[in-house]
């Protein structure tokens, strides 16, 4: 977090010296790799974070990473309230107030935020936690969503706009208030709690047998029948020791040949390099490529689709897409947690049914339905954003937590790989071949200039539903292809929840 911190600070803090002039002008690839630096320490807070809180709440992955990323996904809206409270009077105190206050807040949080291991299991007290914290979202998405509204539609006065700045960190803040209660005002650990917590042990004596254990392990997951899996706890574990018995005299006698494990198993600690050798990992990135690249080329493009098709104000649909993309990132945490918990399914299951929702927006844009910009606002957002809380859950639940970091991070790319490829190639194409037609169309039909280019200082601008209908249907169609692959994630990966979540439902 300290590498992110600096970063930060001297990527911006450079940006606002020019700005200020301060500094004389410098070249603008400078400028751009002054940005590129700020930007980047974003990913080492979002990161720090992140896994540290997978980390200490292993029983609560998707709920935790959806708060988390849905308080991420708010945090340039309420950097925006926050500085029309303070009402400075030029730019260049954005980009100061960027550069400072993310540094100050890490600093004084960031021997805070780390693994502090022992929290293994689920405890009574988890469940209220995490409602509170899910209401405070929903209230906090639906205030910030009014006082948008607010803004923009009526005039309000200096003061009222501090009021409701000042309820809206409040709001922020309260989540404070559940470790404060659970460590000054709860009861002490009842004795059945007190069991779940790790034991200290003695792991370097028994590496030995812990590695001979694992050797005949890998022979039993290639023995034992499939559905061995789907049995209660208590008879599963009878059937593998049986196997296992087996097993081990087959190889004193010499029937059997053990070879040892080539690499982590799914479920187990893989490192990044491990990971990329894996079909799972890469039909993970790839449907998160089609899937959340067609959402993030919808909210990259909302503000033209907009005025395309005759909107005037387009504030209000980029910030509705902005709520929306919260509460799915909240509510995709929750949903995918309530999967695996009480079904045991894969939690990709919960992602292709995002990615349907993605899908059916995207066609109903694509065929110019009525009040398309407003569903395509609504099921777009929730859909790209309930990406970003069940692909870290699911890739910790897979790829073990030891090589966290790396692996989410790798996985971020897959989104702007796509939005590279759908925003730059086919969307910005389609819109310029338009937006030439119609132009040539214009042109024509007033009897001006029929056959010359337009002048230079003219700019093309495309309008109705044609501008982005073919666009949205392509993308639909590679939502479909994500949900395929999604499903060939889940039937893979099937045994691996059914060892995770099957067992604490047995």
């Amino acid at each position: 977090m300290l590498i992110g911190v600096v970063q930060n600070f001297v990527g911006y803090g450079v940006v606002w010296l020019v700005v200020t002039q301060k500094l004389p002008s410098l070249p603008l690839w400078v400028l751009c790799l002054c940005i590129f630096v700020g930007t980047n320490g974003e990913t080492y807070f979002n990161t720090g974070a992140l896994v540290s809180c997978v980390q200490n709440f292993p029983k609560n992955r998707g709920p935790v990473v959806g708060i988390l990323k849905g308080f991420a996904g708010l945090s340039g809206a309420i950097i925006t309230q926050i500085y029309t409270m303070i009402n400075a009077p030029n730019a260049a105190a954005l980009i100061f107030m960027v550069a400072v206050g993310p540094s100050m807040v890490v600093i004084a949080l960031m021997f805070i935020v780390r693994p502090v291991g022992g929290h293994k299991q689920l405890r009574p007290s988890d469940s209220s936690s995490f409602l509170f914290t899910f209401s405070l979202c929903l209230i906090l998405a639906a205030y910030l969503l009014g006082v948008l509204l607010l803004e923009d539609l009526v005039g309000l006065s200096q003061a009222l706009v501090t009021l409701l700045t000042v309820l809206l960190i409040v709001i922020i803040l309260l989540p404070v208030a559940i470790p404060i209660i659970l460590v000054f005002f709860s009861g002490p650990i009842a004795p059945s709690e007190e069991a779940f917590l790790p034991e200290p042990q003695k792991q370097e004596s028994g590496k030995s047998e812990q590695d001979g254990e694992e050797v005949i392990l890998s022979e039993v997951e290639d023995e034992k029948p499939v559905e061995v899996d789907s049995l209660p706890a208590s008879e599963r574990h009878k059937r593998i020791a049986q196997l296992q018995a087996k097993l081990f005299q087959a190889a004193a006698e010499g029937a059997v040949r053990v070879k040892r494990k080539r690499g982590p198993r799914r479920g187990e600690d893989f490192t990044l390099m491990q990971a990329l050798i894996k079909a799972d990992f890469w039909l993970i990135f790839v449907s998160l490529l089609l899937a959340a690249g067609s959402g993030l080329t919808i909210i990259d493009n909302m503000g033209q689709m907009c005025e395309s098709l005759g909107y005037s104000d387009t504030s209000v649909f980029v910030s509705m897409i902005s709520i929306w993309n919260f509460l799915g990132r909240v509510g995709g945490g929750y949903f995918s947690e309530s999967i695996v918990r009480n079904f045991a399914f894969p939690r990709p299951v919960s992602m292709a049914m995002f990615q349907v929702l993605m899908s059916v927006g995207l066609l109903y844009y694509a065929l110019a339905w009525p009040g398309a910009i407003y569903v395509v606002s609504v099921l777009i957002g929730l859909g790209y954003g309930a990406h970003w809380a069940i692909v870290p859950a699911a890739a910790s639940e897979l790829f073990g937590l030891k090589s966290f970091g790396a692996l989410y991070n790798f996985l971020t790319l897959s989104s702007s790989i796509g939005t590279l490829i759908f925003s730059e190639v086919i969307a910005s194409g389609i819109y310029d071949h338009y937006a030439e037609k119609q132009a040539a169309l214009k042109q024509h039909s007033l009897g001006a200039m029929a056959g010359l280019p337009l002048g230079k200082d003219e700019s093309l601008s495309c309008e109705g539903y044609i501008c982005y209908s073919i666009t949205c249907g392509v993308m639909s169609g590679l939502c479909l292809v994500a949900v395929v692959l999604s499903l060939i994630v889940v039937h893979r990966t099937k045994s691996v929840y059914a060892n995770l979540y099957g067992r604490s439902q047995a």
